[in-house]
């Protein structure tokens, strides 16, 4: 199913965010500055790839589906679950932003842990949500779903996605992470 193949080969990308947050985090730990447009780089990731594209794609269109569905599982599963994690992780973000303009004012050792805590825990919080989508949402839907809605699915997804290669969202994304974790294009 392409649009399920798509999201799980997504998720690749998002999940490399989050080690390079976590590795970013472990710098300022151990005593590196707190690079404020290295971070701000990672917000604009996690907010335009991770969240509007990624999870937009997961909202308007396969979460659609599958509550349509009236089925208690996909019901406890997606809202739930996977609509609540991703909430969680825009709290996180938003917590993160105002960190960084904290610190940008004064950098205070608060303000310096605010940075840590929402950096790791929406690390965190992600690598445990991508597991579960991957493992268990993802392979429900393609249980439960019947072979017309999956055909919608992947016609709607491919739409979603050429939009988004107008705005050239996929290249710009996959360019900086892979720069990030040093493999080229």
């Amino acid at each position: 199913m392409y649009g399920i193949e798509l999201l799980v080969e997504e998720h690749k990308k998002i999940y490399a965010l989050t080690e390079h947050l976590n590795a970013t985090c472990c710098s300022i730990l151990e005593g590196a500055e707190v690079d404020l447009a290295e971070l701000r780089e990672c917000l604009d990731f996690v907010r335009n790839y991770a969240d509007k594209h990624h999870h937009g794609k997961e909202e308007q269109i396969l979460f659609h589906f599958m509550l349509e569905r009236n089925d208690s599982a996909a019901e406890k599963l997606v809202r739930n679950g996977m609509l609540v994690e991703h909430d969680l992780a825009r709290y996180h973000v938003g917590e993160l932003d105002k960190a960084l303009t904290l610190y940008e004012k004064e950098p205070t050792s608060q303000a310096k842990l605010d940075i840590l805590i929402h950096a790791a825990g929406y690390a965190e919080l992600l690598q445990r949500h991508i597991n579960k989508e991957n493992e268990v949402c993802y392979t429900y839907a393609e249980r439960l779903l019947p072979e017309e809605t999956k055909k919608l699915i992947d016609e709607q997804t491919k739409v979603f996605e050429e939009k988004a290669q107008q705005e050239h969202i996929q290249e710009k994304y996959s360019a900086w992470i892979n720069k990030r974790n040093g493999k080229a294009g």
